[in-house]
């Protein structure tokens, strides 16, 4: 479902992403891990098609992604780091909203299923988003992925600043994506999170993907040695 291959971006003399090239298919979650410039973020742009590579291409459901720009987003979910809500409206009004953007005309009661499916307290769907924490505005995120069918979901560091409950729910409601078939491509800093809830682990370097590696393989000491020598590399 997503195919990167041999993807590259510069913006001036510095080298973002370089012959950058992997697959998440269907029911996988693709836990890309690096630090802070490692390239992560401009890899989900390209992908996005919000920058156009130099080289290389990178797909969505088999369709390049400078080809059918608006094609490829319809298939997929993109859940940022910090989720732009409407403060002043509901979670049920949000999702109808944003679904409505989509062309899915959602009614009071679907939306409410929706957010219920998501793991949002049922209490919270007809409260403003103004007084969500960012747990449960992430909630509303994968609940627009159920509305939509999204077939693609594209994270960039999804839980960062969530405290530990709210990450762990968060993995679940992505292990429950998974399970229905669809290819997860998450950045993120959380070695612990990519370990526990990844099919699949990346590690970038300085825009390179340095190691790929199957969760399975490895135990939480394994990765954190691997990760840290590439670091210091």
């Amino acid at each position: 479902m997503i195919e990167v291959k041999n993807l590259t971006k510069s913006f001036g003399n510095t080298v973002a992403v370089k012959n950058m090239t992997f697959n998440v298919d269907k029911g996988e979650i693709y836990c890309l891990l690096g630090a802070n410039g490692a390239g992560k973020t401009t890899t989900i742009n390209l992908l996005l098609n919000l920058v156009q590579p130099e080289n290389g291409n990178a797909k969505i459901g088999g369709m390049n992604t400078d080809d059918y720009p608006l094609k490829t987003k319809q298939k997929l979910t993109y859940i940022p780091e910090n989720l732009s809500l409407y403060p002043s409206l509901s979670g049920v009004e949000n999702l109808r909203f944003f679904s409505g953007l989509s062309g899915i005309k959602l009614s009071n009661n679907d939306a409410a299923s929706y957010l219920k499916e998501a793991g949002l307290q049922l209490d919270a769907a007809d409260k403003r988003v103004g007084v969500y924490s960012k747990g449960m505005r992430q909630k509303v995120a994968i609940a627009l992925a159920l509305a939509r069918k999204s077939k693609v979901l594209l994270l960039d560091e999804p839980t960062s600043g969530l405290d530990p409950a709210a990450s762990s729910d968060f993995a679940m409601l992505l292990t429950d994506m998974k399970e229905r078939g669809a290819a997860i491509l998450m950045a993120t800093h959380d070695l612990f999170r990519a370990k526990e809830t990844g099919t699949k682990i990346g590690i970038m370097n300085k825009g390179t993907l340095v190691e790929e590696l199957a969760a399975t393989d490895v135990t939480h000491s394994d990765l954190e040695k691997i990760y840290l020598n590439h670091m210091r590399a």
